[in-house]
């Protein structure tokens, strides 16, 4: 069998926050054929305007619903507040406040949350990931230049060992590495000597260890990118950055010993 084209997207589960929308297909076949392979539904992730300050999260309104209700075949009473120790993440798993037990009323609406700060979501009863294409179970992820479903070969690794000559004045003073180009990528580059890395912004102003001044390892923005730059006691030196960038980056060294070798690499 053949599968017709997909129906409109549905209206988003929820007013706030995350949610789902959902769109069908029909299988279109005699009953000679084979049934289609596939899912006649497809799941979208639609986030909306943040919930206001105070909101009772997604599943907690959800165990509300059955507080003072009865349950378990008695007369008593409880409150329900979410569990997220039950086995089953996209149950309808509550506490009873003040209590040592939990009960299961069955599924959580789709668009609930897998667990606390997960970024998956539940729907009909599954746990499911969001692919970098917005689609639920999709699987797809960005490659390494950012790019949704298109795999590596987008991307090209630059990865090289910088072993340039010492500068005019000696072992003492800046040497260019290389420039690292506007769009790059998951940017390391790590040095391990008495040596600094030191980086250079397109407009030649110093980002870090510039004009003889040693910074701090810690965070550094840069060329529209967040710069982790780390320093080990043994003088084992780092720069990382996610990407991509916005401007060129120039990488500089700032020698005091003869170097021994610059490793960097970055996607583009």
């Amino acid at each position: 069998g053949t599968w017709g084209s997909w129906g409109p997207w549905s209206s988003c589960s929820s007013s706030c926050g995350d949610g789902v929308a959902l769109r069908r297909r029909r299988c279109q076949r005699s009953s000679e054929e084979q049934p289609c392979a596939g899912d006649p539904r497809q799941y979208r992730l639609c986030q909306l305007q943040g919930c206001p300050s105070g909101s009772v999260p997604f599943r907690a309104m959800q165990c509300s619903l059955y507080d003072n209700r009865p349950v378990l075949g008695t007369s008593a009473r409880y409150r329900w507040v979410p569990f997220h120790g039950a086995p089953n993440l996209c149950d309808l798993n509550c506490l009873a406040e003040g209590h040592n037990f939990y009960y299961s009323f069955g599924r959580v609406l789709d668009g609930t949350r897998c667990g606390p700060g997960s970024p998956d979501l539940c729907v009909g009863g599954r746990c499911l990931s969001v692919g970098c294409d917005g689609i639920l179970g999709s699987g797809d992820r960005p490659d390494a230049c950012g790019h949704c479903g298109s795999g590596h070969g987008s991307c090209v690794l630059v990865h090289r060992l910088f072993q340039g000559a010492d500068p005019s004045s000696g072992y003492f003073g800046y040497v260019n590495v290389t420039k690292i180009p506007a769009g790059a990528t998951n940017i390391k580059v790590s040095d391990k000597s008495r040596n600094y890395l030191a980086l250079m912004a397109s407009d030649g102003r110093y980002v870090l260890n510039g004009d003889w001044a040693i910074a701090w390892p810690g965070p550094y923005e840069a060329a529209g990118t967040l710069l982790t730059y780390s320093r080990a006691p043994d003088g084992t030196e780092s720069l990382e950055a996610p990407g991509p960038t916005l401007e060129d980056l120039h990488v500089m060294a700032l020698l005091q010993e003869p170097n021994p070798g610059i490793e960097y690499q970055f996607w583009l």
